[in-house]
């Protein structure tokens, strides 16, 4: 028999509204479920199918802050004593993202069906990455789940952290480009064309700069639809393909070669790489499978296709340390106290010590980017509203030979 998705609805034993969704064979094993588990069905609807399909389009991003927020206040509850089933209810009631609320009801249903927490988060991996489930799952196995969510939470937040700064260094000139970029739009789709009208009305010759920018003005009753829809266009297409394998090959090497920000960018993958295998290392995760999944969390395809290469000489045989050496995306210092943590028996210390070391270079950068792109944006502003102005007022010097 075909096993399908049923929404429902329940009122639990303290008489609380519950709802959230099950697969299941048909409406009555739904039923029959929910009353194994102390649960009074009040509605079951299957979902998937006319009206009932789940609209998927315009849900709301769980953000890494989301999870990190939710995963120091399940650290919380659950140091505090209380069953993981309490803390997983508290926990739904409080999110704000109402994605996320729907994935935890399904966790929370799942756990108390019998299954791991690390089990229940795999069954969303569109929601709850592979770090955090590694390090759920190492948690439940050693006895501190506790303290792995925490580890959780504090590696989402020194990500979230690093991604702000990045984030607000670049919002002045981000801000300032779109300002000179609106303001010349306006000035040729609405001064230039009087100033045009009254030169043509006088009549003699305009000085080239002069013609040039009416040029500009009457193209752009072409130009500004085209560039609308082929921006929208490129937009659309980034959002499908942005993180397809084939289009990350071509730009995320061109990103690590950028003036600048190559290095910017390299920092940061960096400090993400030894941070999380740090994290990973810690908990107990082994090596192998920590490779694996910071592999994937790097957000830089070059850092990935390295990792991959030095997890098999890892599985060969050989030291960690040195076939990082044989990529060029990692540092010496990093390889060198990388070394050094192996021959001391603990990488894990050293890692997090290169990640602080990271972050504290990606501050500086963006602080120093932030010094010199203000005063070149205000320039350029200048610059480019300066040169349209004196076009515009180029044949006013001669207006008056003109009128004679």
């Amino acid at each position: 028999m075909t096993v399908s998705q049923f929404a429902y609805k329940v009122r639990d034993t303290n008489g609380r509204f519950r709802e959230g969704k099950v697969k299941a064979e048909s409406e009555n094993a739904v039923a029959e479920k929910l009353l194994a588990m102390g649960y009074v069905p009040l509605q079951v609807t299957q979902t998937g199918t006319g009206l009932q399909r789940e609209i998927t389009f315009g849900r709301r991003k769980v953000k890494q802050k989301d999870l990190a927020i939710a995963a120091r206040q399940l650290a919380t509850m659950i140091d505090a004593g209380l069953t993981l089933l309490r803390a997983l209810t508290i926990l739904g009631e409080q999110v704000d993202n109402p994605e996320l609320r729907r994935a935890l009801a399904r966790v929370r249903t799942d756990v108390e069906a019998g299954q791991s927490l690390s089990e229940s988060f795999g069954t969303e991996p569109e929601i709850f990455p592979p770090f955090m489930l590694s390090m759920t799952r190492a948690g439940e196995t050693g006895g501190f789940l506790d303290v792995a969510l925490r580890q959780v939470a504090e590696t989402f937040e020194a990500d979230v952290k690093l991604r702000g700064k990045v984030k607000s260094a670049m919002t002045y000139p981000t801000v300032v480009f779109c300002m000179a970029i609106v303001m010349c739009i306006g000035m040729l789709l609405f001064i230039v064309p009087v100033f045009e009208k009254m030169f043509t009305d006088l009549g003699g010759t305009l000085p080239l700069p002069t013609k040039i920018l009416v040029a500009l003005s009457a193209s752009m009753k072409y130009v500004l639809p085209s560039a609308a829809v082929t921006l929208t266009a490129m937009g659309a297409w980034w959002r499908k393909y942005g993180r397809d394998d084939r289009v990350r090959d071509v730009v995320d090497p061109l990103k690590l070669k950028l003036p600048v920000f190559g290095q910017l960018f390299r920092k940061i993958a960096l400090a993400r790489f030894s941070r999380n295998l740090s994290t990973l290392l810690s908990a107990g995760v082994p090596i192998l499978g920590s490779l694996d999944i910071v592999a994937d969390t790097t957000g830089s395809v070059v850092i990935a296709r390295a990792l991959h290469d030095v997890r098999q000489s890892v599985a060969q045989g050989e030291s960690f340390a040195e076939p990082l050496s044989r990529h060029e995306v990692f540092p010496s210092m990093t390889v060198q106290m990388i070394a050094s943590g192996e021959e001391a028996g603990a990488v894990d210390q050293m890692l997090r010590r290169i990640s602080q070391f990271y972050d504290e270079e990606v501050e500086a950068t963006t602080e120093a980017l932030t010094s010199l792109i203000e005063p070149l944006m205000i320039a350029f502003l200048g610059v480019v509203v300066g040169s349209m102005i004196l076009a515009l007022y180029m044949p006013m010097f001669s207006i008056f030979t003109l009128i004679e």
